[in-house]
């Protein structure tokens, strides 16, 4: 045997076979939750209910306030006549209607600055009293909110009685004061004050309620910086509290001067359904141009003018509020 014969073969490693080709990838579908329409589809019922609320008697208003239109067109013996802007002309050339706009926004005024202003106070000192008292202050907040408009009208005129009102009993007591039998609408001033009172009670619950809220969202750590920086009560209330509740004293403006400015039942019912002259405001004069002259037409361009007024301060309100989102 030879010694090739007896050498062991060197083993030769196989050939690396080339890497198999990648997996084709699937293209990703992109899963949506609903289509695009679905928002929409979702909120149609509500628009829904809105146009038929809201949209008919709309249309309708601006119609009316273009026509001609008392009791003989009311009653189908005359056709609606159009008269184009002759309602708006004889409207806004009318000194009564703009002593009226003027009334109304000193009214609105005053009830938003006093319903702000108490609000608030009443919020921040609930964040300062014990839990049951808080807990009391809520319930009577909740109970005077919840009240009725027409009952709440009610206990106000027996309160503010010439004859036998509690209030004026009560004040005669005090020594100088000598108010017995004193009528507070026998002015159109001392009236509206009363009215404006009654406006306040039953909007001050709401702005307690939503700021005490907004409260609980102020960061304690930026009050206490403050106080270590020096800043005193006003201070922190003026630096911190206030940016923070910039966005919910907006909204609660906004929506106190469109409540306050369509007030209608405390004034028709304050005054027995016939308001003065000197107790008109916009919407009790456009209800006794329609109602009590039977001039649907001018009553309706009143109310329209009115309409109006309100979307310039939606409009405000909406500016204030992009402008906020912006900043944020």
């Amino acid at each position: 045997m030879s010694a090739a014969d007896t050498t062991t073969p060197a083993k030769v490693p196989p050939p690396r076979s080339a890497p198999p080709p990648p997996a084709p990838q699937r293209p990703r579908v992109k899963r949506t939750s609903g289509t695009a329409g679905t928002p929409w589809l979702l909120l149609a019922p509500c628009l829904l209910v809105l146009l038929l609320v809201m949209g008919y008697p709309l249309v309708r208003l601006v119609t009316l306030s273009f026509q001609k239109f008392g009791q003989s067109q009311l009653w189908g013996f005359q056709p609606a006549e159009s008269v184009g802007f002759e309602n708006f002309t004889k409207v806004l050339g009318d000194g009564e209607f703009w002593a009226v706009v003027l009334r109304t926004i000193v009214f609105a005024a005053g009830c938003v600055i006093f319903t702000m202003v108490i609000g608030m106070l009443i919020a921040l000192l609930l964040q300062r009293v014990s839990g049951w008292v808080k807990t009391l202050v809520n319930i009577a907040l909740v109970a005077s909110w919840g009240m009725p408009v027409i009952v709440a009208t009610t206990v106000f005129k027996w309160l503010f009685d010439a004859d036998y009102g509690i209030l004026n009993a009560v004040l005669s007591k005090l020594p100088g004061v000598e108010l017995i039998g004193h009528n507070w609408f026998a002015s159109g001033p001392q009236g509206l004050a009363v009215i404006m009172l009654l406006v306040v009670w039953g909007a001050v619950p709401f702005v307690v309620i939503t700021l005490s809220a907004g409260l609980t969202q102020v960061p304690k750590e930026l009050e206490e910086a403050a106080r270590l920086d020096g800043a005193g009560s006003w201070g922190v209330f003026r630096y911190v509290t206030l940016p923070v509740l910039k966005p919910i004293l907006v909204m609660l403006t906004t929506l106190s001067v469109i409540w306050d400015m369509g007030v209608f039942p405390q004034v028709f019912v304050m005054r027995n359904g016939h308001p003065e002259a000197e107790f008109q405001i916009l919407t009790t004069y456009s209800y006794d141009r329609a109602f009590v002259v039977n001039d649907y037409g001018q009553g309706s361009a009143i109310a329209l003018i009115t309409v109006l007024l309100l979307l310039g301060v939606v409009a405000v309100y909406m500016r204030q509020m992009l402008k906020i989102g912006e900043v944020e």
